[in-house]
């Protein structure tokens, strides 16, 4: 019985150290390197959604495209640790009182390391992991870095995943050429783009992207702005 436990003990051992050494190889390899696929995209495909992206670096996306998901996901993105903890506390406030709707407070950071490195869903365990995550890409990478990831990961229509994909899809252009108009509206669908769709316009769409435009507006010019836009 002592051997028994003996040996489940070592291979216990042994399987926790190499997934450390494999998770943190993997957030080294993702410093440099696009993730070869996500767990996201593996659901998209085996549930009949499809899997359409092609990865770019920053240099071929619009700079109006960056300005558009930082106006309508996270306008603190240049500034803070990976949580803005001040959305995050309104959002937990929110969510006591209308169980039924809840509001999310996800950075650009937090969705990234999800996006790259977890799975969906909204249990205590997933978003450990996240928090996890979170520091380590904000330890690691650059601000670039991790927005040129979001936008190559994230998911901007059904089955259609990044900036280019998204771009092609629905303007039958490349990111790089994207007008401010144009990256206002797929940064709109971002909290569902499967229900906010871009093409054919959904009302939530319709209705928020001049607003995104009205902050990409109000942002240029800012120093920690234009440093992500060149």
């Amino acid at each position: 019985m002592k051997s028994w436990l003996k040996t489940i003990w070592r291979w216990t051992k042994r399987i926790f150290i190499f997934l450390i050494i494999f998770h943190l190889a993997y957030l080294l390899y993702c410093k440099w390197f696009f993730p070869p696929v996500t767990i996201t995209q593996l659901q998209s495909l085996f549930t009949g959604h499809g899997l359409h992206r092609d990865y770019v670096n920053m240099d071929k996306i619009s700079p109006n495209a960056r300005l558009a998901v930082i106006a309508a996901e996270d306008q603190l993105f240049p500034d803070h640790n990976g949580f803005d903890w001040e959305s995050i506390e309104k959002a937990q406030k929110w969510n006591a009182k209308h169980p039924k709707r809840i509001h999310g407070a996800s950075t650009i950071s937090q969705q990234t390391a999800k996006n790259i490195f977890l799975w969906q869903g909204r249990t205590y365990f997933r978003k450990g992991m996240e928090v996890y995550f979170t520091f380590m890409i904000e330890l690691l990478y650059s601000k670039e870095r991790i927005l040129e990831l979001y936008l190559n990961v994230i998911e901007m229509g059904d089955g259609i995943y990044g900036i280019e994909s998204a771009s092609q899809h629905y303007f039958n252009k490349p990111a790089k050429k994207l007008t401010a108009n144009e990256a206002a509206m797929i940064a709109a669908s971002l909290p569902n783009p499967k229900r906010y769709t871009v093409k054919p316009m959904s009302r939530w769409v319709s209705r928020r992207y001049p607003w995104i435009v009205g902050q990409m507006n109000h942002l240029r010019g800012e120093e920690d702005i234009e440093a992500l836009l060149k």
